[in-house]
């Protein structure tokens, strides 16, 4: 739901009790509204940045240059070739063109500057190439992830989501209806009302239908963030190495190969640690007896069933391997279902470790299905959901604050938030649900539990900071 809302109803046909638990849900609800709505507008703004920015451009660029079709293609080798000439570095990525008339493109590393070439696939000639950091995409991931400040950034958005959840709660409860109200009131806006009340009729609306897509966006976004999804929920959900019988590990994890704020890894193999080449360990992958070349790689890829998209990783040491992948998260397919990662040892050409979608466990699996709907990334129907939820969330927050303007009685010289003078039987069913999410979501829980510990010491025994926030 959203931010700082209007609600008036008819409190006097409630029982006192009933009144009671009601404003304490408001006031939960105006309190986590003025925080997270902030949050809300920043997320749905640079969600549909990166959205639009991959649709149009590709997440990497693919899509600025197209190229003419032709019965033939030039060796990846050979594209490789062109695109070191044009940007002497280290080749550390190939990525396959999706369609025949994208171009194929390869990262090269200069020091700590990461430029994208881009090679007509047919031709063999270099098109163009840009600094990945410098793009708009990427821009936008860091606020989105991180508000350009690092994992303090990363921290208050966490914070911020744990309480969108409690948002979401309570405002389910508010609006539920009630007193004589149909479920008409809450399916349909109405649009014979003015002012305040058609803001709310929209608000409420709006909020319903947006309220369960919120939630998964919430929880997929929750899973990248630094506590709650990397020390906790991806910690006990991380695939498994020990699949890989008899397999060489390297120190480096998985998460090595991620490219800053943007991800490059499906997420429940980032912390799990990489194969290392250097054995005889593996199944058979390249011809044996042959030289373990670019072309090769890329002929195996196509035999494993890696068509049109995919990228592939070049080893960055001398015990790294070449890795193979597909996944939705990196705009690659449409289909989480066919999100597959292969490691091949430099050296034989043996594949070391295959893991796909049926590998994974079941938080693996919801992860690979919700960042791929968060991302827009299944196909035209949830491209145009995800952009009616954003939206969505833009208007909630604005209408809450428009909402909250309008009720605020001129010169108030305070917030005017719902007042409760004593809590009533009911307030342990509240305090149940909000230590559940307390639980579930421990970063927000620390600083619920720390705004309960300062209204109840400091903020009520000061008067004229008691009344600011009253």
């Amino acid at each position: 739901m959203t931010t700082v809302s209007d609600f008036s109803p008819d409190l006097a046909s409630r029982t006192t009790l009933s009144r009671r638990f009601y404003i304490t849900a408001w006031r939960w609800h105006f309190y986590a509204g003025l925080y997270v709505a902030p949050f809300m507008i920043m997320l749905a703004v640079t969600g549909l940045m990166m959205l639009w920015t991959a649709v149009l451009f590709g997440r990497d660029g693919e899509k600025t240059y197209r190229v003419e079709p032709q019965p033939t293609l030039v060796a990846v080798s050979a594209q490789a070739e062109a695109a070191a000439s044009a940007v002497p570095g280290q080749i550390v990525q190939y990525i396959a063109p999706r369609d025949p008339d994208q171009a194929a493109l390869f990262r090269i590393n200069q020091g700590d500057a990461s430029i994208m070439v881009a090679v007509d696939p047919y031709r063999g000639e270099v098109l163009g190439h840009w600094d990945r950091r410098s793009g708009l995409y990427d821009l936008a991931s860091d606020i989105h992830g991180t508000l350009l400040i690092g994992d303090l950034g990363d921290r208050l958005i966490e914070i911020a989501a744990g309480f969108g959840i409690v948002l979401t709660i309570t405002g389910l409860y508010l609006w539920w209806p009630r007193d004589g109200q149909g479920i008409g009131a809450v399916l349909f806006p109405r649009l014979s009302a003015k002012g305040r009340q058609l803001w709310k009729s929209w608000h409420l609306v709006l909020g319903f239908y947006s309220s369960v897509f919120f939630v998964v966006f919430l929880i997929s976004g929750l899973t990248w963030a630094g506590i709650w999804g990397e020390k906790m929920t991806q910690a006990w959900s991380t695939f498994p190495a020990e699949k890989w019988d008899n397999v060489p590990l390297s120190d480096m994890t998985h998460a090595s190969m991620n490219h800053g704020a943007v991800k490059e890894v499906p997420w429940t193999l980032e912390q799990t640690p990489m194969p290392a080449s250097g054995s005889e360990a593996g199944v058979t992958g390249t011809p044996e007896g042959q030289p373990v070349t670019l072309d090769a790689l890329v002929a195996l890829a196509r035999s494993l069933g890696f068509d049109q998209r995919f990228q592939l990783a070049f080893p960055k040491s001398e015990t790294a391997v070449w890795t193979i992948s597909r996944d939705t998260m990196s705009n690659d397919s449409a289909n989480p279902l066919d999100d597959r990662t292969v490691h091949v040892d430099q050296y034989t050409g043996r594949i070391l470790a295959d893991a796909g979608f049926d590998d994974y466990g079941a938080a693996g699996k919801a992860m690979a299905a919700g960042i791929a709907f968060h991302e827009g990334d299944m196909g035209l129907w949830n491209l145009i959901l995800v952009n009616l939820v954003c939206l969505s969330l833009i208007f909630l927050s604005v209408s809450g604050f428009v909402m909250w303007w309008k009720r605020r009685p001129k010169g108030a010289g305070r917030l005017v938030a719902p007042t409760v003078s004593e809590p009533g039987p009911l307030w342990k069913t509240g305090a149940l649900v909000m230590l559940g999410t307390a639980l579930l979501f421990p970063l927000s829980g620390a600083v619920l539990l720390a705004v309960l510990l300062l209204d109840l010491l400091v903020l009520r025994h000061l008067t004229p900071l008691k009344k600011a926030l009253s």
